[in-house]
């Protein structure tokens, strides 16, 4: 009789053996066989047979098509009757794999009694190539990148969890993932100091100090880059450990050893310090170790970069302090409004006896927010008519202000005001480019200047030491020699302010002074781009790189500088980065490779999971 004769075999019972997913069971006349689904092989099907020989036969066949049969030799499953495909993302080196394995089949259990269960009803996914070194270090991966405490793989929930996950999954102990967090971080060190050391440009290095509970400290060093396709990227290179007893002394050598680690004193173009306003002979110290192997640029004019956020920063404290006497006049009127429902009541009446109709609500400071001293003041001056009335209403009230003092805190709210929309310019910009803070600066620049011609004593003591401050940070010369006249007090209406008015000025000024016979004038030649706030740098040098290829080296060398250290959560805050207890607690070594590695992983994370979406939907409908 022929094969083609040959017909299923009806089934006195089921067949519980997982090796029957890969096998077809045939009957030829009187005798059973059992057909492999992958190479055809007729084998003995007889209940009377067993299934050792079909199992033996399936890791031999299995195994060369690379399948990995271990589970499926373990396991008791169901019999499946459609196929599944499965896609494994793997983070290591970036990249996404996908492996269809076949035949990978799933069945619903159709018992009446549990369709009437209301709880989930298991999926049998039989073969699925497991590789526990890959998930051991994904598991690694997965805490550098998320920032998760190493002891989490002890904790019994995540035990638990895994399991029902994958049963075959080996746990590891808190020190066996922390030697392959060490072995991710060596790894990507190396892709790191492979790209910087291929870039055609330089780079430039920013510094910070970070704190901890314990009041230890850390010297954060960051690296800024243009890369080949004109997009600005930033490393953290090193989070170094400082010694208490002599940080500062050490601070130089710290950071001229990472430098050599890294080998990237020839490509370095410029350094920005945080708050570093004590450092200066730290940065000597570094600037003269450079010049020994390689003339500093302008001789070190440009290497030295301060924070423009800091700078602002503790120009804007020092405005505080001026005015606290005041500050605190109207911080004490604000609780006394808000100490009943009763004050407050008569508060409001009087408010609108007045004819205030302002939707802003009294609020109280944070002393370490500076941005919220300058809302308090803000809605404290939208009802400075009611607190005028509210001592003659309010007999327990013995704060009031006098006229002068709400003219001083109205202009020196609208002096801050600037500087919290500055901030919130640079806070609000992930990569911050010249092109985006020169304006801004500019535009304090012609500001102070104006402030510091008040006629007020007071007013115009605050501005001077503001710009003097301000000029330490930016040397200003031709915005000055404008004629002495009476200044414009600053506003703190809602208008919205011309912010490249500062760099218009610039533009007209230093075009005047330009020389003709200079190595740039086909660059110069070239009309001004319309103004324009969304004006992408980048970009435009990207496209133009062919027509300037000299000048497109010194941009992106320029552009790559950092203006900035600080984050957006610490825009407005008068404390340092403070490491959380978890870090903090680790040895120094594990420490530096946990914060590198999540800064370094992130971008692939962000491809991974990029991909990773895109195979979603094949297997989850969207609702």
């Amino acid at each position: 009789m022929e094969i083609s004769s040959e017909t299923p075999a009806k089934r006195s019972k089921r067949l519980t053996s997982v090796v029957w997913n890969h096998f077809e069971r045939v009957r030829k006349g009187e005798i059973c066989y059992a057909v492999c689904v992958h190479c055809k092989k007729k084998l003995s099907g007889s209940s009377n047979s067993g299934t050792t020989h079909l199992r033996n036969h399936l890791l031999r066949c299995l195994k060369r098509s690379d399948v990995d049969v271990s589970q499926i030799i373990a396991a008791k499953r169901k019999r499946k009757d459609s196929t599944l495909c499965v896609t494994n993302v793997a983070y290591e080196e970036g990249q996404r794999k996908e492996e269809i394995v076949r035949p990978l089949n799933f069945k619903f259990d159709h018992d009446p009694k549990k369709e009437e269960s209301s709880l989930p009803v298991p999926v049998n996914i039989g073969c699925v190539k497991f590789e526990q070194e890959r998930s051991r270090l994904d598991l690694a991966r997965m805490i550098m990148l998320h920032g998760y405490p190493m002891a989490m793989v002890d904790h019994v929930g995540f035990k638990i969890f895994v399991k029902n996950l994958q049963p075959f999954f080996e746990f590891v102990t808190n020190s066996a993932i922390e030697l392959d967090c060490m072995t991710i971080y060596a790894k990507e060190k190396q892709k790191i100091y492979e790209t910087i050391h291929n870039l055609h440009g330089r780079i430039s290095l920013a510094a910070e100090i970070w704190a901890s509970t314990d009041n230890t400290r850390y010297l954060c060093l960051t690296a800024h880059y243009i890369d080949e396709d004109w997009k600005l990227q930033k490393k953290i290179l090193n989070f170094i450990t400082l010694d208490v007893v002599n940080a500062d002394d050490l601070l130089s050598e710290v950071v001229i050893k990472c430098l050599t680690d890294w080998a990237i004193d020839r490509k370095l173009f410029s350094m920005t310090f945080d708050d570093f306003s004590g450092y200066d002979d730290m940065i000597f110290r570094i600037k003269d170790w450079l010049s020994q192997n390689k003339p500093l640029l302008k001789n070190g004019e440009l290497f030295d970069v301060r924070c423009a956020s800091n700078v602002l920063k503790s120009i804007v404290l020092d405005v505080m302090e001026a005015l606290r006497g005041v500050t605190l006049k109207i911080r004490e009127s604000i609780r006394h409004v808000k100490s009943s429902q009763e004050t407050l009541g008569k508060f409001n009446e009087i408010a609108q006896e007045v004819g205030i109709n302002s939707e802003r609500h009294l609020v109280l400071d944070c002393p370490m927010q500076w941005h919220s001293t300058y809302m308090m003041l803000e809605a404290a001056l939208e009802y400075r008519g009611a607190f005028s009335l509210l001592q003659e209403n309010d007999s327990d009230y013995k704060i009031s202000l006098s006229e002068k003092e709400w003219e001083w805190a109205s202009s020196v709210t609208g002096y801050v005001k600037l500087f919290v929309e500055v901030t919130n310019v640079f806070a609000g910009n992930k990569y911050l480019t010249p092109n985006i803070y020169f304006p801004e600066i500019c535009d304090i620049h012609i500001q102070l200047t104006e402030w510091c011609r008040s006629t007020d004593d007071f007013l115009g003591d605050i501005a001077r030491k503001m710009k003097a401050k301000f000029d330490l940070y930016w040397n200003s010369t031709s915005l000055d020699q404008e004629p002495l006249g009476q200044g414009n007090s600053p506003s703190t209406c809602t208008g919205t302010r011309d912010r490249l008015r500062g760099f218009d000025k610039f533009l007209n000024e230093t075009s005047q002074t330009q020389s003709v016979a200079s190595d740039l004038v086909k660059y110069l030649e070239e009309p001004v781009f319309p103004r324009n706030y969304d004006f992408n740098i980048l970009n435009w040098w990207k496209v133009h790189t062919p027509r300037y290829p000299i000048l497109s080296l010194m941009a992106r060398d320029i552009l790559g500088i950092p203006a900035s250290t600080i984050g957006p959560e610490l825009a407005f805050s008068n404390q340092v980065r403070v490491l959380d207890q978890s870090k903090s607690s680790l040895h120094p070594n594990t420490r530096e490779a946990l914060i590198c590695g999540q800064d370094w992983l992130r971008l692939e994370s962000e491809e991974s999971s990029s991909s990773l979406n895109h195979a979603i939907p094949l297997m989850i409908e969207p609702n």
